[in-house]
Parts: structure tokens; C-alpha cells; sequence
């Protein structure tokens, strides 16, 4: 399914141009962003906004079909991140050297298959740090 133009644009205006799961702006294009099912179509999720996130290219690829994974502290099996229903900051911190931690089960397995702290990924959100880019405000990203 083809999501209208309109929807696109409503979910990166909700999300403040920001990907919704590693808090990069959307500022120099040089790989697009996409809107994210959060619950893939496949995985019988729908095209209705509340399904919908603004995701960067590497978070978005990354995340591929998966909606779980394996906890990498605990082995248990352990939902991704939802940007609709759970927030940011309960689950994430930036360090100070630009790597994000997971905090809780949802956190770390969100952190490990969305790939967050690649040393490509991390080098790119320190220059958007010392840009003033990074992080994107938190109500960017907010539950909603």
C-alpha cells in the first residue's frame, strides 16, 4: 500500500523532522528518511497514523520486519521501541560520547537491532552534536 502524500507529511510534522527512534534531525539529506510501520504491514500492522514514525535510513533499515528481538542482557525475548505509545527518555540516554544506552529490555533490544551505536552512526551524531543538531528535542519525539 501507497501511503498519501498528506499522511507522509503529517507524520514528519508530528515527529518535528526528527527520526522518532534515534533522535537525528533531518537536516542534510544525504540518505533519505522514510515513514516507518511501526507494526509492519506484513506483521498485520495498518496504514493508520498511530502506526506511523518518521525514521532516519539507518534506523529504518535496520529495523527491517522486526517488531521483537532477543534482549541482549537478559536472552528474553523483548518488543522494539514504539514511538506512538511508549517515550524516549524511559527507555534511552545519550552518553557524552554520543552513543545512546538502552535502559530498559526495550531499550538495549531497540539499541542492538536498530545498530544505534555504529562507529559510523556515532561519529555522524557528534558532528550533528557539535552542530547544535543533536539531539532533537524531546517533544519530537513524545508518546502520542
Amino acid at each position: 500500500m501507497s501511503l498519501a502524500r498528506e499522511q507522509k507529511k503529517a507524520v514528519r510534522t508530528r515527529a518535528g523532522d526528527c527520526c522518532e527512534y534515534c533522535r537525528i534531525p533531518y537536516v542534510d539529506r544525504l540518505l533519505p528518511f522514510h515513514v516507518d510501520h511501526i507494526i509492519p504491514v506484513r506483521h498485520d500492522g495498518d496504514d493508520g497514523t498511530t502506526n506511523l514514525c518518521f525514521a532516519c535510513f539507518g534506523c529504518n533499515t535496520n529495523k527491517g520486519y522486526n517488531v521483537a528481538a532477543l534482549d541482549p542482557q537478559t536472552g528474553l525475548p523483548t518488543q522494539l521501541f514504539n514511538p506512538r505509545t511508549q517515550k524516549w527518555e524511559e527507555h534511552f540516554k545519550i552518553n557524552a560520547d554520543c552513543a545512546i544506552e538502552g535502559l530498559t529490555d526495550i531499550g538495549r533490544t531497540t539499541v542492538s537491532v536498530l545498530k544505534f551505536n555504529a562507529p559510523n552512526r556515532i561519529t555522524h551524531r557528534r558532528t550533528l552534536q557539535e552542530q547544535g543538531l543533536f539531539p532533537c528535542p524531546p517533544q519530537a519525539n513524545r508518546a502520542t
